[in-house]
């Protein structure tokens, strides 16, 4: 006799209900910010840095990119604005989980320029040019540790002063 509630029918309602999440996630975080159908500068497989992210990254920041106080900053809708200052675009590269990343110089380097574009395309720089291995590589030998906070705060507090001019 097969009980509601069983072992095996709450098995198989969550591996359906996993199934459904992944599905929404996947067309979640690899859709592309509103109104665009351009490849990102400086992704050679969005799809693989996209996969990059929600293996390395996602944990952290969360789906969304929302980040949270106990783990990891947001970067939705403020990550490029680090783009506008001196030592910004270092910066990005030398955060702790960033520079201390398993990913490759390469693999690296296509997720920040995807990471860029998903959740903060609004404040790209017309004149960006994507991260390079070979700029990603001296960068992240020379990781931040306790000031990247304080460092954080400050390039963030002249990005938004550049903005308002």
């Amino acid at each position: 006799m097969r009980v509601p509630g069983s072992r095996v029918g709450k098995a198989r309602l969550a591996t359906a209900a996993s199934a459904a999440a992944i599905t929404w996630l996947a067309a979640y975080a690899f859709a592309q910010p509103a109104g665009d159908s351009a490849q990102p500068a400086g992704v050679v497989n969005a799809q693989r840095a996209w996969q990059n992210w929600t293996l390395n990254c996602q944990g952290c920041h969360r789906l969304d990119g929302s980040g949270s106080d106990a783990t990891a900053p947001g970067i939705a809708e403020t990550v490029a604005k680090f783009l506008r200052v001196p030592g910004g675009r270092e910066y990005l590269i030398r955060v702790p989980g960033v520079a201390t990343s398993p990913l490759s110089d390469e693999d690296l380097a296509e997720v920040v320029n995807w990471m860029l574009w998903r959740f903060d395309k609004e404040h790209l720089p017309a004149s960006f040019k994507p991260y390079t291995a070979a700029e990603i590589a001296p960068l992240r030998a020379r990781p931040l540790r306790l000031e990247a906070g304080e460092m954080r705060r400050a390039l963030l507090s002249q990005a938004d002063t550049a903005g308002s001019k």
